[in-house]
């Protein structure tokens, strides 16, 4: 840099040296001429009393001078303002952590806590926050050693988060690398999602020293590490008391909404690209998840709209653009761009996929989806199951023996794993004859989506469908169901045959 040139010396000060005056106490007329001139040289100041704020040239999100910052929180603010990025290389438990560790089962017999799951209410939940400070984590409720070995309890988490470059959109692609994150530590495992989580600890790892609070310290960790240029400020909070888990499950499921109904009126024909997801690949890994805007992806945290983000925000992540390219079958729902892609990511396993039915070629699955269908020859129709539900289903099976025949990445025919909220999609089984194929499904999952199930029915023509559909009340055995489909005159019985 030349003598006297000062564009250049001051983009150099302010991209390469990260440095900041730290204002304390009253500011005098000869400190303020000092820091202006520090700021005239790319350095903010960061006062902790009355200072001018003068907005910061080139840099429109922070001032130059910012005044009235807590002393105990300058370090912070300066860290945040100056853009001083803080990477955590080693996550603090007591356990080994690593990628070697993802997908180890915990069994009942070698559990010594339970959290969430069937038995419990479970929920997880990041949203941006002001007054976020960094590494501060709180359990509030029973702890680890507060209950005998093998206990159940409630659990909501609770991440807040504040950065520069954070966006509101960002915060369901970070709620989802929890999964991923506590799945690494040795002695813990982490299935489900949103308000659905499942999360058990191993007596070895709880006798190491491991306790709920480490989950804090874990998600904290790897935020910074993973995603350090999102996130200035990460703090976790975790509920183990059954009211006050409750309470953030309603709050994080008026959140889950206010998420799935930012994706409109979008519809596949309307892209040209739709999303991968890879996330679940250390666990399924010849699964590839592929995100439309009227299909979810099937674990229920990322829609279209998530993957198009995360993707802006680190395009070398799990989350990739794919080119539709030709279209191949207009009803099923298959083009040339995503088959090959699929093809690729699969390590060849998988050929082809089509969106729209689970009778031919369905989309693979890992074994984080939020509910199971499967088809009812005898009703002419299908079953949906979620994971929450203990019972048996219609089809012989429980959510569990079928979980490990849909899952692992292994195309079904006849069976799907998907999300929730798919299930009101105008595109949920499109080519099988839609939301009138769906003949049971459990009591929890039909009233949670009461609402979706009849504005799907009415645009059908079947404004009374709803309580057409059999649940675990009516009937399990197959012909229960199909005796009840006779007696209400579900629609599905006039449909075309499947097979």
């Amino acid at each position: 840099i030349e003598p006297g040139d000062y564009h250049r010396l001051f983009t150099y000060i302010k991209d390469r040296l990260r440095a900041f005056v730290a204002v304390l106490g009253p500011v005098t007329d000869l400190q303020l001429a000092a820091a202006a001139g520090a700021a005239n040289f790319g350095l903010p100041a960061i006062a902790t009393a009355d200072i001018p704020s003068v907005p910061l040239p080139g840099a429109p999100v922070e001032p130059w001078m910012v005044p009235h910052v807590p002393l105990s929180d300058l370090v912070e603010r300066a860290i945040e303002v100056r853009g001083i990025k803080v990477v955590v290389t080693d996550v603090p438990v007591p356990v080994a952590y690593g990628p070697a560790f993802v997908g180890e089962r915990i069994r009942r017999d070698v559990m010594r806590l339970e959290l969430g799951g069937p038995e419990a209410h479970g929920c997880e939940l990041l949203v941006m926050a002001d007054g976020v400070k960094d590494g501060r984590v709180m359990v509030v409720g029973p702890h680890v050693d507060d209950g005998p070995v093998g206990a159940t309890l409630p659990v909501g988490i609770l991440v807040e988060v504040a950065g520069h470059r954070m966006q509101k959109d960002f915060e369901s692609v970070l709620e989802r690398r929890i999964h991923h994150s506590l799945n690494e530590a040795e002695g813990l495992h982490h299935v489900g999602q949103r308000d659905s989580i499942w999360l058990r600890l191993s007596r070895a790892a709880a006798e190491a020293g491991f306790r709920l609070e480490h989950l804090g310290r874990i998600i904290h960790a790897r935020l910074h590490a993973d995603l350090g240029e999102t996130v200035d400020r990460v703090q976790v909070t975790l509920f183990t008391d059954e009211e006050d888990v409750v309470a953030l499950q309603e709050r994080a499921q008026a959140v889950y909404r206010e998420r799935d109904e930012r994706i409109g009126s979008l519809t596949d024909e309307a892209v040209d690209e739709f999303y991968s997801c890879a996330l679940c690949q250390s666990f399924a890994p010849n699964h590839i998840c592929i995100i439309t805007p009227e299909r979810s992806g099937l674990c229920g945290a990322y829609s279209w709209l998530d993957g198009k983000a995360s993707f802006g925000i680190n395009s070398a992540g799990p989350n990739r653009p794919i080119t539709k390219g030709r279209m191949v079958d207009e009803v099923l729902g298959s083009w040339e761009g995503v088959n090959a892609f699929v093809r690729e990511a699969s390590h060849g396993t998988v050929g082809r996929i089509n969106f729209y039915t689970l009778l031919d070629h369905p989309m693979t699955s890992c074994g984080c989806f939020e509910c199971i269908s499967g088809v009812l020859p005898m009703c002419n129709g299908v079953f949906t199951v979620d994971r929450d539900h203990p019972g048996m289903t219609p089809s012989g099976m429980n959510f569990t023996t079928l979980a490990g025949t849909v899952g692992g990445g292994v195309q079904t025919p006849g069976f799907m794993g998907h999300s929730r909220a798919y299930v009101g999609s105008r595109r949920f089984l499109s080519a099988d004859g839609g939301i009138l194929r769906v003949v049971w499904m459990t009591r929890r999952l039909k009233e949670a989506l009461r609402t979706e199930i009849e504005a799907a029915a009415v645009a059908a023509g079947h404004p009374d469908f709803w309580d057409k559909i059999a649940s675990e009340d009516d009937a399990v055995e197959e012909e229960e169901v199909l005796d009840f489909l006779i007696r209400v005159g579900h629609p599905a019985l006039d449909l075309e045959p499947l097979f």
